[in-house]
């Protein structure tokens, strides 16, 4: 891969915290000035994106495509996980960084913040990237 192909770690950590900074404000009580439809389903669509963002933080030389399939399939497995609610995982769930991470219960509405979320990060990667080549 030529080095225009590289993204930057540095940069790929710094869009990373203010994407989660987002989505944490999205779920605080300051987020309620925001609109209903942002309360709803920002949070769920920027942890998506975030999960992109992080993939392609530790694997910087991966194809944008790549990335999309991992973090659809990484996803999708911790929304359908959420349809097992057995003692130990739910104790995982009730502090809040692993609710956060793992969430409460199952919507099918979160699969599309997913997908929206993960897309958008897709987008923009592969756009950015193919600008060099």
């Amino acid at each position: 891969m030529s080095s225009f192909g590289r993204r930057s770690r540095l940069k790929l950590a710094v869009l990373m915290l203010f994407i989660i900074g987002a989505g944490l404000f999205t779920r605080s009580s300051r987020g309620s000035i925001l609109p209903v439809f942002v309360q709803q389903y920002a949070g769920d669509t920027l942890w998506a994106l975030a999960l992109y963002t992080f993939l392609a933080f530790v694997s910087p030389g991966a194809a944008a495509k790549e990335l999309l399939l991992l973090s659809v399939f990484i996803s999708f497995a911790v929304e359908f996980s959420q349809l097992y609610q057995a003692d130990w995982i739910n104790s995982i769930r009730s502090v809040k960084i692993g609710g956060l991470i793992l969430g409460y219960g199952f919507s099918w509405s979160d699969m599309l913040c997913y997908t929206t979320g993960i897309l958008v990060g897709f987008a923009v990667d592969f756009r950015k990237r193919n600008l060099w080549r």
